[in-house]
């Protein structure tokens, strides 16, 4: 068979195991449940991290050139906030087999990524903290966890 596969034969004699197994495969099958708390908490921590001006790794942010910081009118203190609407722009999108966040405006990838030719440095704000990793395994556990009752 091409790709990937898992095969489960639930031929056990003990039907309570069969029964926990199924309940597990039928959990894996759709995870949105649990993709949409994901989704949540890392929406609420990517904002914590704007507000604080981090990287998801704690890094502050690169600051901003003093020639544009001295003509910027407002925000002039913050990085990566004019009139704040690309942090509010942040949202997240769910299915049964996927979660994926992010924004729809297109200067985000210039801010996560930087933008050598424009002089821009990158100032990732996307991503997975350590708390955010421990988050996702907690609320899969809690997701698994609920299935087998």
């Amino acid at each position: 068979m091409a790709g990937a596969s898992i095969s489960i034969d639930y031929s056990f004699p003990d039907k309570a195991i069969a029964a926990r197994l199924r309940a597990l495969v039928d959990a894996g099958e759709d995870l949105e449940p649990a993709f949409i708390d994901i989704g949540e908490g890392l929406l609420n921590s990517t904002h914590d991290r704007w507000d604080q001006q981090v990287d998801p790794e704690g890094n502050p942010w690169e600051p901003l050139d003093p020639k544009y910081q001295a003509r910027k009118k407002k925000n002039a203190d913050k990085v990566l906030v004019l009139e704040g609407f690309m942090r509010d722009t942040l949202a997240y999108n769910t299915s049964s087999q996927s979660m994926e966040m992010g924004t729809n405006l297109i200067q985000g990838a210039t801010h996560q990524f930087g933008d050598d030719d424009r002089g821009i440095p990158a100032r990732p704000y996307l991503g997975v903290s350590e708390d955010d990793e421990q988050m996702i395994i907690d609320t899969l556990h809690d997701h698994f966890q609920e299935a087998l009752g």
